[in-house]
C-alpha cells in the first residue's frame, strides 16, 4: 500500500514538471533548461508507473560486487549534481538581492525581439529598469544588446523605443546595440561609460536568474555592480532557471 501511494505521488510529481517544463514549446522555446526538465519529469512518471519493478532490478543489480560499484558511482554522480543545484541556486538567489550603488548607472540586457516587438521576458527588464529610473532621476542608462536572429531591429533600439515611450528622457539613454552576448553586453556598455565619463558603478537590469551571472562578468570587467531584478513569468522561470544552472557552471570554462 505504501508503495503504491508514493508510485501515486512520484507520478503526480512527474506530470507537474513535465507541464512546467513543457508548456514553453507552445512559444516555440527549446533549450538545455527545459530539455533537462522534461527528460527528469518523464523518467519520474516512469520510474513512478514500474516502481516495483525498477526496484527489484536494482535489488538484483546490488546483489553482485560489479552491481554495487555501478550503483554506488551513479549515486555519486547523482549527489554530486544535487550539490552543484543547491551551490548555482544560492549564487543565484545571492546575485538578485546585491544592492546597487547611489547614482549607478543602469545596464539594461537585451533579450528577444520579435521583428521590432519586445519579447515578454524584455519587457520585464524594461519594467524593472523603469522603476529604477524614475526612482532614481539623476541616473542615465545604457540599453545594451546587437541584432539577432528573426529581429528587424537591435534589441537596443527596442528597448530605447519601449523606455521613450513610457516617459525617460531620450537623452538618459545611451545604447549599445553591437553585443551577442552577456560577455559583450558588459565589455561594450564599459566601453560606453569610460568614453562619457560615467564611472564605474553599474545596476543591472536582468532576469532574477541571470543577475549572478552578470555580476559575475561586471567583476571581470573591473566594476562595481548591484541587481534591478525582473521578475520572470511562472510559466517561462523553470526552463531558464536550469538553463541558467548550467551557464554558471560553463562560464569559468568559456571564460
Amino acid at each position: 500500500m505504501k508503495v503504491k501511494v508514493m508510485s501515486i505521488i512520484i507520478i503526480i510529481i512527474g506530470f507537474i514538471c513535465l507541464f512546467l517544463f513543457s508548456n514553453v514549446l507552445f512559444e516555440l522555446i527549446l533549450n538545455i533548461g527545459n530539455a533537462t526538465g522534461i527528460i527528469i519529469s518523464l523518467m519520474l512518471i516512469f520510474y513512478g508507473f514500474f516502481m516495483k519493478q525498477f526496484n527489484t532490478w536494482i535489488a538484483k543489480i546490488w546483489s553482485v560486487t560489479r552491481g554495487k560499484v555501478f550503483l554506488i558511482i551513479l549515486s555519486l554522480v547523482v549527489t554530486i549534481i544535487l550539490v552543484l543545484a543547491i551551490i548555482t541556486t544560492t549564487c543565484i538567489i545571492k546575485g538578485c538581492h546585491r544592492k546597487c550603488d547611489k547614482g549607478a548607472v543602469l545596464v539594461v540586457l537585451g533579450c528577444q525581439v520579435n521583428g521590432e516587438s519586445p519579447s515578454l521576458m524584455m519587457v520585464e527588464r524594461l519594467k524593472a529598469a523603469k522603476d529604477y529610473l524614475d526612482t532614481n532621476p539623476d541616473s542615465v542608462c545604457i540599453v545594451s544588446g546587437g541584432l539577432g536572429k528573426g529581429e528587424d531591429i537591435s534589441e537596443a533600439e527596442a528597448m530605447k523605443r519601449w523606455l521613450v515611450e513610457k516617459g525617460i528622457a531620450e537623452e538618459r539613454i545611451y545604447m549599445e546595440d553591437r553585443s551577442t552576448s552577456t560577455d559583450e553586453n558588459i565589455k561594450f556598455s564599459k566601453k560606453i561609460m569610460e568614453d562619457n565619463g560615467l564611472g564605474d558603478s553599474i545596476a543591472i537590469a536582468t532576469n532574477e536568474f541571470h543577475e549572478y551571472r552578470a555580476g559575475k562578468l561586471a567583476d571581470k570587467y573591473g566594476l562595481r555592480h548591484g541587481a534591478v531584478s525582473a521578475k520572470t513569468a511562472w510559466w517561462l522561470f523553470p526552463t531558464y532557471y536550469v538553463r541558467e544552472m548550467y551557464a554558471i557552471l560553463a562560464e569559468p570554462i568559456v571564460h
